[in-house]
């Protein structure tokens, strides 16, 4: 086997869920193969070189194997082969995750009673 789908190499090197999110995916054209959009069922060969991009993340890689069934993670992590910049990229994406929190994160729904209190007050102390 020399060449693999792009969505089932996706799922199988565990960077989605499942086929059906790589697919959504990569229709999103949030997957380049060698700075080119694809498709789903795009060929996957040794050495091109994949950029995916989920939520704030961006992973560059190069294809070491292509392979269609899915395994447990570190053998799926022997798939591929990340760039420096890409790790140094997660590095500092993590580290600023650790020391922010996004203030939107704490609201959940619709304020309490106690909660509009709090905020009246605050507006009538202005």
């Amino acid at each position: 086997m020399d060449t693999v789908r792009l969505d089932k190499w996706l799922w199988a090197a565990r960077f989605f869920k499942s086929r059906t999110l790589a697919v959504a995916s990569v229709e999103a054209g949030r997957v380049q193969i060698n700075g080119e959009r694809a498709k789903p069922a795009r060929a996957v060969k040794v050495g091109d070189k994949l950029l995916i991009v989920r939520e704030q993340e961006r992973t560059e890689l190069f294809v070491r194997t292509v392979s269609e069934t899915r395994r447990s993670a570190p053998l799926a992590k022997l798939l591929y082969d990340e760039t420096p910049e890409s790790l140094l990229g997660k590095q500092t994406l993590a580290e600023r995750r650790k020391f922010y929190a996004e203030p939107a994160h704490d609201i959940t729904g619709r304020p309490t009673k106690r909660d509009r209190r709090a905020l009246s007050q605050w507006r009538e102390s202005e």
